[in-house]
């Protein structure tokens, strides 16, 4: 464990970490900046043992001004996370990614926590992630896509915020799924169980229908779900939330950088950063990575999950058509070739 200053509220190396909601309390940990880059996600098991705060009381929390914050939330498997660190550049932003103490508003929600209590909560989670990391700095917070189905409570508590909804196609998402193997069909089922349990799945199903469906079936309702969330929240919100499919993130990165750069306003070098190491790395990894390698990598999976793919994608799209739902990301971002 390295050694870390003396704990400090203005300093925003020290990570609002844990809502701990038996003593109302947000416990810290220390996370210097560059260290971000080693981790895929804030959450203890990816973090371990680090330099920890007193657990503090919520109430005087609750007074910390609010930063210029922005969201990127995602649909997974759609380069989330390397978009986060593309626009960390010190001087005009920090990401935070996946930041556990919003998973805690999560699970604070589903144990039977009472509306006002979780908006409560979610408040104190994002006063205290949108500290700046250097003077006029923006935050983007990427929250984990299990806070997806709070997205329009997190837009109204900042409301100066803009968002972006990143997505793969549904073709390219269940190839994912596909290549990643069972833990990641397993994943789905978890996901799609919380889904339902917020009840945030609108798409004509009864309860026990889901146990007849497939693991890819489920993975596409999953799908299904966010579209259907962020095409209803971006025609109340506007300008205020655009998508970005994140095909053309890794086929024009530039392109794509400018077009997020100017809906967030960000003031950077999009070619300079689509050149850098976020687009040539494995953004969980750190491996050395590329946009042909993956295109490698997805073939080989298509080769060997086509059909059941094809088959799945044509079954959503039924789905999707019977409740009048577009496939495409709403408001989508002009990404100039």
């Amino acid at each position: 464990m390295t050694e870390a200053p003396a704990f400090d509220l203005a300093d925003a190396e020290w990570l609002a970490h844990r809502y701990v909601e038996s003593d109302d309390a947000v416990r810290f940990v220390h996370l210097a900046r560059h260290e971000h880059e080693d981790h895929a996600f804030l959450i203890d098991s990816l973090l371990g043992p680090r330099p920890t705060s007193p657990d503090l009381p919520a109430g005087p929390l609750l007074n910390q001004p609010r930063g210029r914050l922005h969201f990127l939330f995602h649909s997974a498997f759609c380069g989330s996370t390397l978009l986060t660190r593309a626009l960390s550049i010190p001087g005009v932003a920090m990401g935070l990614s996946e930041p556990a103490i919003l998973n805690d508003v999560v699970g604070y929600r589903r144990r039977g926590a009472p509306p006002a209590a979780v908006a409560r909560a979610a408040d104190l989670g994002l006063r205290l992630l949108g500290r700046p990391f250097g003077p006029g700095e923006a935050v983007v917070v990427k929250p984990s896509n299990i806070l997806n189905p709070l997205a329009e409570l997190l837009m109204a508590l900042e409301d100066q915020a803009q968002a972006l909804f990143l997505y793969a196609p549904l073709e390219t998402f269940l190839v994912s799924v596909a290549r990643k193997g069972l833990h990641c069909r397993a994943w789905v089922r978890e996901l799609l169980e919380g889904y339902v349990q917020d009840n945030f799945v609108h798409l004509g199903f009864a309860p026990n229908d889901y146990f007849r469906l497939t693991d890819m079936q489920v993975a596409a309702v999953g799908w299904l779900a966010q579209h259907q969330h962020f095409q209803a929240l971006s025609a109340r919100l506007g300008g205020r939330i655009a998508s970005l499919d994140a095909d053309r993130l890794t086929d024009q990165p530039a392109a794509a950088i400018a077009a997020v750069s100017g809906h967030f306003g960000f003031d950077l070098d999009a070619a300079e950063i689509a050149g850098g190491p976020a687009f040539n790395r494995n953004s969980k990894s750190g491996a050395a990575y590329s946009p042909a390698a993956r295109r490698v990598d997805y073939e080989a999976a298509r080769s060997s999950y086509g059909e059941e793919i094809a088959m799945v994608v044509a079954w959503a799209e039924a789905v999707a058509s019977n409740v009048g739902l577009s496939l495409d990301g709403p408001n989508p971002l002009p990404v100039q070739a």
